[in-house]
């Protein structure tokens, strides 16, 4: 008894090859399987160059965040004055620090003074938000103290202010130049409270690469601030650093009871929780639409293939009486299916790897055909368009792309097995 050849034998290769590279007049390669081919390679393409922006995106805009404020903020719930005012200041402000820096995890901890306040600089103003910090803990800021997208020394922090690039431009301020705060809240006299006016030379002009911090943030001394905002002695909060920022949530109970009872805690994930479940919804929805695309792509495989089959009916009947099985022909025509598929899915992957490594410079040239503006940091947030290639993303477009490619080629493979060989070779 003749022993059956094991399935994708390599005379079945052997045959779908010779159909697939057959001329157009023998019943080869159809229009429609170059235009499925097409199709995958833009769908995939597109999934994964969606899917690089979208973690370069959510990775550039929580890099901000981390990088430029604090992983944890202690506050104090404040104690009522004989007067009905709420004072949340802190005055032990040291030795609290000090509890919360021994929390397992943490990796950095700084009292705060904050204001709001107007900044001038000639006719021009600009409403700022101050911070009143150390100077060794703007130092450790990465975002604020990096060398290579800030202008001056931080180094001379102490013998001046620091201010947000987005600040700098609208005022038209640089290094070297004073610039003018005030406050409402200034000294208390007999005829009322007058507004505090001071001047600070410009020491340090940096970039967080958030659009909002750079156009509303400043930093003063820690010292001058208590002074300017009447916080002597005291400072309004406790920012807290730690070694594994999207774990701050499960560390709460833990540096609450460090802080002590009157405290709370407002975490990165509370300030910015929103928008990143905004984020991710529309992550899942994006792979959702893009994902359709990809099947409508797929769906031209069938097409094709169709079209194959009804123009090779006299090669099936001729192979099936020469004693090929079923299951042989079925496996011939989803080899030529899903070799489209596999070829559209590696090609799409070249495009869209070359897209997310390449963004930059093809940004650069998108933005100058569309005459500039294409990218608006006050609506986006961050001043370019980010993307970031991972592994996962590519296995996951791949996979989606080969399976539904498969199973799409399984139904006119099936119809070619069933074709009966005497009605294929009837009019032959």
């Amino acid at each position: 008894m003749t022993k059956a050849p094991p399935p994708f034998a390599p005379f079945e290769w052997m045959i779908a090859w010779r159909f697939l590279r057959a001329r157009r007049a023998e019943g080869g390669v159809s229009v429609m399987t170059w235009i499925s081919l097409i199709g995958i390679t833009l769908a995939v393409f597109a999934l994964i160059a969606t899917l690089a922006v979208r973690s370069g995106f959510r990775a550039e805009f929580v890099d901000t965040i981390l990088g430029s404020n604090a992983h944890a903020t202690v506050y104090s719930l404040g104690i009522v004055s004989e007067a009905g005012t709420v004072d949340r200041t802190i005055a032990d402000y040291t030795a609290l620090a000090e509890r919360l820096a021994t929390v397992p995890g943490v990796v950095r901890t700084a009292p705060l003074v904050r204001g709001q306040v107007m900044a001038a600089f000639q006719s021009r103003n600009a409403g700022v938000e101050v911070y009143g910090i150390l100077a060794e803990d703007l130092a450790t800021l990465p975002r604020i103290a990096n060398p290579d997208t800030a202008r001056g020394n931080i180094g001379d922090f102490d013998a001046g202010i620091a201010i947000g690039s987005g600040v700098a431009r609208t005022l038209g301020i640089g290094l070297g130049d004073k610039v003018k705060l005030i406050s409402p809240n200034g000294v208390k006299t007999a005829f009322g409270t007058s507004p505090r006016v001071s001047a600070y030379d410009v020491t340090y002009i940096f970039s967080a690469g958030r659009y909002d911090i750079d156009q509303t943030r400043a930093y003063l001394p820690f010292s001058e601030a208590q002074s300017f905002f009447n916080r002597e002695g005291v400072a309004d909060e406790i920012e807290v650093m730690v070694d594994l920022p999207e774990k701050v949530h499960a560390m709460t109970p833990t540096l609450l009871q460090a802080a002590g009872e009157r405290a709370q805690i407002w975490t990165w994930q509370d300030a910015s929780g929103g928008f990143l479940r905004a984020l991710e919804v529309e992550d899942n929805v994006m792979f959702i639409i893009l994902s359709i695309l990809v099947l409508i792509a797929a769906m031209n495989i069938v097409s094709g293939l169709i079209m194959l089959v009804k123009n090779k009916g006299r090669d099936i009947g001729i192979l099936r009486t020469m004693g090929l099985t079923q299951g042989s022909v079925m496996r011939v025509f989803f080899i030529c299916g899903a070799f489209t598929g596999i070829l559209g899915t590696l090609f799409g992957v070249i495009l869209g790897s070359l897209f997310a490594l390449y963004i930059d410079p093809i940004f650069s040239f998108v933005n100058v055909m569309m005459g500039g503006g294409v990218w608006d940091p006050s609506i986006r947030g961050i001043y370019a368009l980010p993307a970031e290639l991972h592994l996962n993303d590519v296995l996951s477009a791949v996979v989606l792309s080969l399976g539904l490619s498969f199973v799409v080629t399984i139904f006119p493979a099936r119809r070619a097995a069933r074709m009966n060989p005497v009605e294929a070779l009837r009019y032959e």
